[in-house]
């Protein structure tokens, strides 16, 4: 089944309790947190704080997407906050199965994002360690921009490996998530869409996480069957 995991980042913070109600309500599976320090990306969201006092208001998991800098410092309290999967970029980790092993030694599942100008290979090392891998569709740091075409390609790549090494990890995409592109990022491999402008600026959060859904069901319908076993 394809997740959706909504992102707060276009939602309207003076109602955020009541709109993660909506989300709730709506069919949402995850609360996608996008945290920026407004270094490792241009523009300042927010923190620990505020993510605990979503842990008290809502029991769907938090997915909590760290786009700053030496995120290692922050991954307990982040975790003590209340988030239940940790993504960090590797490009902003010198030390990146470290980084991975001590999110998962917190308690939280463990995900690695990477840039849309980041290769792929840069996962190799890690992707029998992590629970998830978040491509980024778009350049991170505001909401509301173009899916990258090229992000396609990307998913692929990254799907064929999980399952060359058979990897437990799924994959998430974040950037430009609407109808037609949540159909071809499941299609592609995708396993989790992060959608906050498709989702906050539709006439019911309902309707648009129903779109979602049918949109990645066709593309599960897309997705080349794998070979079978071949017996020797």
């Amino acid at each position: 089944m394809v997740r959706i995991a909504p992102s707060i980042l276009t939602s309207d913070f003076a109602r955020l309790e009541t709109q993660i109600h909506a989300l709730e309500q709506a069919g949402a599976d995850w609360i996608h947190l996008d945290v920026m320090d407004g270094v490792f990306v241009p523009n300042l969201t927010f923190g620990p704080p505020v993510i605990s006092a979503l842990r008290k208001v809502t029991r769907l998991p938090l997915d909590a997407h760290l786009m700053i800098v030496d995120p290692d410092r922050w991954i307990g309290t982040y975790r003590d906050a209340g988030a239940d999967i940790i993504t960090v970029h590797a490009e902003a980790c010198p030390h990146l199965h470290r980084t991975v092993h001590r999110i998962r030694e917190s308690g939280a599942q463990a995900g690695v994002s990477i840039n849309p100008a980041t290769p792929v290979s840069m996962l190799e090392e890690v992707l029998s360690d992590v629970d998830m891998v978040l491509i980024m569709s778009v350049n991170p740091g505001f909401g509301g921009q173009t899916f990258i075409p090229g992000s396609l390609g990307r998913i692929r790549r990254v799907a064929d490996r999980i399952q060359e090494i058979r990897s437990g990890a799924v994959i998430q995409v974040d950037g430009g998530i609407d109808a037609r592109t949540s159909r071809e990022v499941v299609a592609a491999g995708a396993d989790v869409l992060v959608a906050g402008n498709f989702v906050f600026s539709a006439p019911t959060m309902a309707e648009a996480i129903a779109t979602l859904r049918r949109s990645a069901a066709e593309g599960l319908e897309q997705r080349p069957r794998p070979a079978p076993n071949r017996v020797v």
